[in-house]
């Protein structure tokens, strides 16, 4: 994991410039002509500004200008203001991660890179949500953790470049026949990945018509947001290069199965003599954790409902997030339970010190990664400070018990609107005192933003609204 100071020096820039000066000498020799220096926005869009290979030096040194109000952006591009952020004055500089630019298999003769966003006078963005992200990182870090983390990558895949979705394949779903009606789509994706240098686990045709999902090897998070951002990346290039169209939106036809954003996530105990030890397994707690899992897992239940204000942080999140479709709308947890909110993945026997996991259901693609990352690392920090425990696990729908049984079992269902996890987020002050002042007000500024904007729409106006900006 790389550095990210607080505020560039001028030891700083030397350094990023000359390794900028060799990274662009390199990625000339293999045709890349330009570099896409992106960042998530607060409405989960990846924005971007680039550069040709010859200005990367100067990019990396002095930054590129961009204006702070960017963060205050609404899905539909219109702007609103918070208390922090908001207007055309300020300017904030891009600066590219050197260490994850890589040239994009999907678009020749490009390369990407994650950026972070610094003011003028070299001091870090406090809406800069890698830098967030980073931070917590840190923090886990002093108390001697780390964690590792992967997205699952879900979209529709739409046959021609119109509006309207037109699912590209309608073969059962999980079925081979849907594979086999488009192979050569399936197979350039891949390969492209390969050659971007992302570790795939899997790809397989999921639910919805024309529906798939691609898993990745777990990494630190940081990293784990960066891939995140490419594979969405190189798969819109690869639908495209191939005629078709991808909808990442948590909800693309409104009477269908939406698309998930699943998080992964294990704790693990720092060992410089026996290396990482996960917590999440080989211990006497529930399905095997060990206590720090334990609590670690229930910071995150707890707060499960503010989370989803970065989690699944569009109006069409709720449309999905809705009981009986495996997308968790209970704050509950259980053991492989893709009812529950929260389900611990065990892995198989013999392989859990490596496997076992918490695998966040309820969060969808609009989320940004980065802010989505360090929210649920400080949910799950504070849980290790307080050292919580969990309730007892939900082996069923939670759907299919009565109200009087879920509330005996403390199971209560999440949010179902914007408005209403918005103001769970706000009251929360383990998530306010991690993340900052201004990014809890620009978030629900956001947030209030698009609730006002489809205030009035029905399910397919909004889905309509959402379908092809995510």
């Amino acid at each position: 994991m790389e550095h990210i100071p607080a505020a560039l020096g001028g030891n700083d820039r030397a350094q990023m410039g000359a390794r900028a000066a060799e990274t662009a000498r390199r990625l000339a020799g293999q045709n890349v002509v330009a570099v896409a220096m992106t960042w998530v926005d607060v409405s989960g869009i990846t924005r971007t500004k680039t550069v040709p290979i010859n200005r990367l030096e100067h990019a990396a040194t002095w930054g590129v200008g961009m204006s702070p109000v960017f963060d205050v952006f609404l899905l539909d591009d219109s702007i609103v203001s918070g208390r922090h952020i908001g207007g055309p004055s300020g300017d904030l500089r891009l600066h590219p991660v050197l260490d994850r630019l890589v040239p994009m298999a999907a678009l020749p003769g490009w390369a990407h890179a994650p950026a972070v966003r610094f003011a003028q006078d070299g001091a870090v963005h406090p809406l800069d949500a890698r830098a967030l992200l980073y931070r917590e990182v840190v923090r886990l870090g002093e108390a001697g953790w780390e964690a590792r983390a992967a997205f699952e990558i879900e979209w529709a895949v739409s046959a021609g470049d119109g509006d309207t979705f037109v699912p590209a394949a309608r073969g059962p779903a999980y079925s081979l026949a849907r594979v086999t009606e488009l192979p050569d789509y399936l197979r350039e994706l891949l390969h492209d990945l390969a050659r971007t240098g992302v570790t795939v686990l899997q790809l397989h045709p999921e639910y919805t018509p024309g529906q798939f999902e691609i898993s990745v090897a777990a990494e630190d998070p940081i990293g784990a947001a960066d891939t995140a951002v490419l594979v969405r990346e190189t798969v819109r290039a690869v639908t495209r290069r191939h005629g078709m169209r991808a909808s990442f939106s948590p909800k693309v036809e409104a009477d269908s199965v939406g698309n998930g954003g699943h998080v992964h996530l294990s704790l693990w105990r720092r060992d410089v003599v026996h290396g990482p030890a996960n917590a999440m397994a080989g211990g006497a707690g529930p399905c095997g954790m060990s206590a720090y899992g334990e609590a670690f897992a229930a910071g995150i239940l707890r707060r499960l409902p503010a989370l989803l204000a970065v989690g699944a942080p569009a109006v069409a999140s709720y449309l999905r997030l809705v009981r009986s479709h495996w997308a968790g709308a209970f704050a509950c947890w259980g053991p492989e339970n893709r009812e529950a909110a929260l389900r611990f993945v065990t892995g198989a026997q013999g392989e859990q010190d490596q496997a076992a996991n918490l695998e966040i259901k309820c969060f969808d693609p609009a989320a940004n990664p980065y802010l989505a990352l360090a929210a649920l690392l400080a949910a799950g920090r504070d849980g290790l400070a307080a050292g919580l425990t969990l309730p007892e696990p939900v082996g069923v729908d939670p759907a299919d018990l009565t109200a009087d049984e879920r509330a005996a079992r403390g199971i209560a269902p999440l949010p179902s609107s914007l408005g209403e996890a918005v103001a769970a987020f706000e009251r929360d002050a383990v998530l306010r005192d991690a993340l900052g002042e201004a990014v809890i007000d620009t978030v629900a500024a956001v947030r209030r933003g698009e609730a006002d904007l489809l205030a009035d729409a029905t399910p397919e106006e909004v889905t309509a609204a959402t379908r092809w900006r995510h």
